[in-house]
């Protein structure tokens, strides 16, 4: 009996390392590898010296609830380059981010495919920003641990701060 036991118990043990996907396994799913990443750490980096420009590729809604400081909203579903500011130049460094990096891809993309030269995908999106304990803030610029992780499925993926739906 004990040895019916152990031998179920480890089967469910091994299924439930195959069922636990790493982000890499996440984003080589659903992205195509167009766009290159840019690791959360460089991000940072660059921030700090001002010569970026961050462009948020989530929803509104998202948006209000957390985004990293100056990231400009651009949306995912009704996104238009026309919407772009004047200000951002096609050989300016850009950084686009999601939840974790699969719509900014997109996004990202269609700016490649429009003449932007210096165009990155922020690897692990908002929620490896915050798990890096980075700064987040919300719609009234205070700093924030709410992330909007878009949806139950992401949530895994936020380690550190309140994930929000």
């Amino acid at each position: 009996m004990k040895r019916i036991l152990l031998i179920s118990l480890l089967i469910l043990w091994k299924v439930s390392l195959y069922g636990q996907e790493t982000l890499e396994e996440v984003l080589n799913k659903y992205n195509h590898k167009k766009v290159p990443y840019i690791a959360v750490a460089e991000l940072q980096n660059l921030q700090q010296k001002n010569n970026i420009v961050i462009l948020d590729s989530r929803d509104l809604v998202e948006f209000k609830v957390s985004h990293i400081e100056g990231a400009i909203l651009v949306g995912y579903d009704h996104f238009k380059l026309s919407s772009l500011p004047d200000s951002i130049d096609k050989n300016s460094p850009i950084v686009v981010y999601c939840t974790l990096g699969v719509r900014s891809e997109v996004i990202a993309n269609q700016l490649i495919e429009n003449g932007y030269t210096d165009v990155k995908n922020l690897y692990g999106g908002i929620c490896e920003w915050k798990n890096k304990d980075y700064v987040v803030i919300d719609s009234i610029q205070r700093m924030t641990e709410n992330i909007h992780v878009y949806s139950k499925k992401w949530e895994k993926w936020l380690t550190k701060g309140n994930p929000i739906f």
